[in-house]
């Protein structure tokens, strides 16, 4: 008996789902960062290498092929205009960390994550890991706001920056706006219940009366796949699963309000509209139509929202007429950053050269620095090394080269991804709750990185987001159970199966061992 129980226990972890090792990375950025931290290392930076390791060790004992040659292109496409620019970096160690901090965001794990998300409910876990960890950031830096603890903004300790600290004011802004991306895709979207394949003996679910005669031109054929939602057997959502995550979504407005963020919003925005529209012109005018009711009823009627608050939303229509000295740097440092491509338009300046060169390009109305302060920092001026546009400081360091080659694998997620959203929608079928969630990721990051780039702790998390796009976009072909066909049976595989067979066929994906007992 005692020597049972290990080998119970042992079973059962071996059944635990591998995306729960992406959990932990998302899990780990709700520990805090410390206060005038020079910048290092994250421990989620550190697990997210574990996490690719672990799932590399995971592709050797099943001895499956890893990802299927549409999947490889796409993912790998940034690693050719990478390797150039590394090679004209402006020393040989900031070509290897450029390199490296590159590949784990665009490459490795988002490869990992789409390996480890074995179907819909893995899909789902990861994108309510995101909902909590934004509501833990979102808890804290409305503590701070309304504590005055946090990071300084116009004199007051009032800017919510959650854990991440003042020196990462973009930290807690993000977390809380793919947070709330997720909660928003997972209200909107449908997703039928658990499904169980149906086998020939099975096959008839209703037994028919026996004095209806049947047809014989109409055999029946037995069938191998999930049960799929049609018009006559529509989805059965869970409703209690929807209405929490519309009051997350609406929970999570607050703190991402006390971020002060533009930015941010800005992406949200364009964001929450695209899903909208995603999941039909109906609901996205009856819900825009109640959106813009409550925020008169709230601005208008009640006078919610700080005069602080009031001041920045309205400064987004001013940032040409009247900017602000952040917004006149951004601009200086964007001239800088196509003063650089046009001294090298192919190739760059190489990876990390950005502040190499900033000076010899950049106009005299740019700072010396930003100023931070609060949240249990002291004061500090950060010199200003990026130009918060990824797609300058790519064209910047890598040239057309390397833009070319990474924006073409961005592109390629997002036309991948909504051909399959589209292909679900045309058979009549509802929008799935993990395609909103993962065109909706994407969507954000390409949005918000118009007005800013990679960097510091929850650039990991740009990582997950893409490997969760990748896995709408490419699951299917790379036998991870996409949600093309797991989540709705279109032929791709069932629920937690390999991509082109039932659970325990051949394939592309592993044994039975993972399949939990139907």
């Amino acid at each position: 008996m005692s020597q049972a129980l290990p080998l119970w226990s042992a079973v059962r972890v071996r059944r635990l789902p591998p995306v729960l090792a992406v959990v932990a990375v998302v899990a780990l950025l709700a520990l805090p960062v410390a206060p005038d931290g020079g910048g290092g290392a994250h421990p989620a930076d550190a697990v997210s290498a574990l996490v690719v390791l672990y799932c590399v060790l995971r592709l050797v004992r099943d001895r499956r092929r890893p990802l299927s040659r549409t999947a490889a292109v796409v993912l790998g496409l940034p690693v050719s205009g990478l390797a150039v620019a590394a090679m004209g970096a402006v020393s040989p160690g900031a070509g290897l960390t450029g390199l490296g901090r590159y590949l784990q965001v665009f490459v490795l794990v988002p490869a990992a994550v789409l390996l480890l998300i074995r179907g819909r409910d893995d899909a789902r876990l990861l994108a309510w890991s995101m909902v909590g960890l934004a509501a833990w950031q979102g808890a804290v830096g409305v503590h701070q706001y309304v504590t005055g603890t946090g990071a300084s903004y116009q004199g007051e300790q009032i800017r919510a920056v959650g854990t991440f600290g003042p020196q990462d004011v973009m930290g807690m802004a993000t977390v809380v706006s793919l947070g709330l991306v997720c909660a928003v895709g997972l209200a909107l979207g449908r997703h039928p219940g658990r499904s169980t394949p149906s086998t020939p003996s099975s096959a008839p679910s209703m037994p028919s009366a026996p004095s209806t005669p049947t047809t014989p031109s109409t055999p029946t054929t037995p069938s191998t796949s999930s049960t799929p939602c049609t018009p006559s057997t529509p989805c059965t959502p869970s409703v209690r699963q929807r209405a929490l995550a519309a009051g997350c979504a609406l929970a999570l407005l607050l703190p991402l309000a006390l971020s002060f963020s533009r930015g941010a919003w800005i992406a949200t925005a364009v964001t929450c509209a695209a899903q909208l529209l995603l999941a039909g012109v109906r609901r996205a005018l009856t819900v825009g139509a109640a959106a813009v009711a409550a925020g008169v009823v709230l601005v208008g009627g009640f006078g919610v929202g700080t005069a602080m608050l009031q001041e920045r939303v309205g400064s987004i229509a001013r940032v040409t007429a009247s900017p602000d000295q952040s917004v006149t740097d951004r601009y200086a440092m964007w001239a800088a950053a196509a003063g650089m491509w046009r001294e090298r338009p192919l190739t760059g300046v190489g990876l990390k050269g950005f502040p190499e060169h900033r000076d010899a390009h950049a106009s005299l109305a740019l700072s010396s620095g930003s100023e931070t302060e609060g949240a249990g920092a002291g004061y500090r001026r950060q010199p200003l090394l990026s130009p918060h546009n990824m797609y300058l400081l790519v064209l910047a360091e890598q040239g057309l080269i390397g833009l070319v080659a990474l924006a073409g694998s961005w592109l390629a997620l997002l036309v991948l991804g909504l051909r399959g959203l589209r292909a679900v929608r045309r058979s009549g079928r509802p929008a799935p709750d993990c395609a909103l969630i993962a065109c909706g990721l994407l969507v954000w990051q390409l949005t918000d990185f118009a007005y800013a780039d990679i960097g510091g702790p929850s650039t990991v998390l740009t990582a997950v987001c893409f490997g969760l796009a990748a896995w709408w976009a490419l699951g299917s072909e790379s036998g991870t159970g996409s949600g093309h066909g797991a989540d709705f049976g279109s032929g791709h595989g069932t629920d937690s199966g390999p991509g082109h067979g039932a659970d325990s066929g051949p394939g592309h994906g592993p044994g039975t061992e993972e399949v939990p007992a139907r």
